[in-house]
């Protein structure tokens, strides 16, 4: 069962990733070069023959111009044109945190590398091997275990302010800018709103107590 499900999540990503790529006009052999792979390695991440790990796939969606998330939403965008990072370096830092944040939410949960393997039909050493990134984790099989740990995918994101990282991070701020209402949209953009906007900011920091003051206050001066 849970192979079955791997291997169509695997599917769904390699479409998807095959898609993106032509639409940007890259060659297997391009993508392999800049992730240290062979071309063959991409063939099979795009045919759903093997699976992608969550670094290897930030680091093509940023390459082909597409949001991580739309890797389950096929909308590519158009690719970038700007210098690109180390991705092999980018690609071994990124492969450790994953790694020490899989081995954070196992401790957590109180559960030791056998627990985890059985979740994933992997062997304790497999397991151990992707928290000290000396394999890369699949990333339908890092979903899988993180919906187990109650973490979202998200939680395993690039947090950091590399190019990567703050590529996507951008990409979701521009998506969720552009699913406001129209109105709010406008409202954003006018330079004379931006004290409003301000305002609202330091009042989403401040404590509930503080805010129902500033509420009751108010209400006094209103009546």
């Amino acid at each position: 069962m849970v192979e079955r499900k791997l291997a169509l999540r695997n599917r769904i990503i390699g479409v998807v990733l095959r898609d993106a790529r032509r639409r940007a006009s890259w060659t297997e052999a391009e993508c392999a070069d800049a992730l240290g792979v062979s071309p063959s390695a991409i063939a099979d991440y795009e045919e759903g023959r093997a699976p992608v790990s969550l670094p290897e796939l930030e680091a093509l969606g940023y390459m082909l111009g597409i949001p991580i998330d739309r890797f389950w939403e096929d909308k590519p965008r158009s690719p970038i044109e700007e210098e690109r990072p180390d991705f092999q370096l980018t690609l071994k830092l990124r492969h450790r945190i994953v790694g020490a944040l899989l081995r954070q939410a196992r401790l957590e949960a109180g559960m030791t590398h056998e627990d985890v393997a059985e979740i994933v039909e992997r062997s304790p050493a497999e397991i151990a091997s992707f928290e000290h990134a000396e394999t890369p984790l699949p990333v339908a099989e890092l979903d899988l275990l993180g919906r187990h740990f109650g973490l979202p995918l998200e939680h395993f994101l690039d947090g950091q302010e590399g190019t990567v990282g703050a590529w996507h991070r951008q990409q979701a701020i521009d998506r969720r800018f552009h699913e406001l209402p129209d109105e709010l949209q406008s409202f954003v953009v006018k330079p004379i709103n931006v004290k409003y906007l301000e305002v609202a900011v330091r009042l989403s920091q401040m404590p509930a107590s503080k805010l129902r003051g500033i509420a009751e206050g108010l209400l006094e001066i209103t009546c």
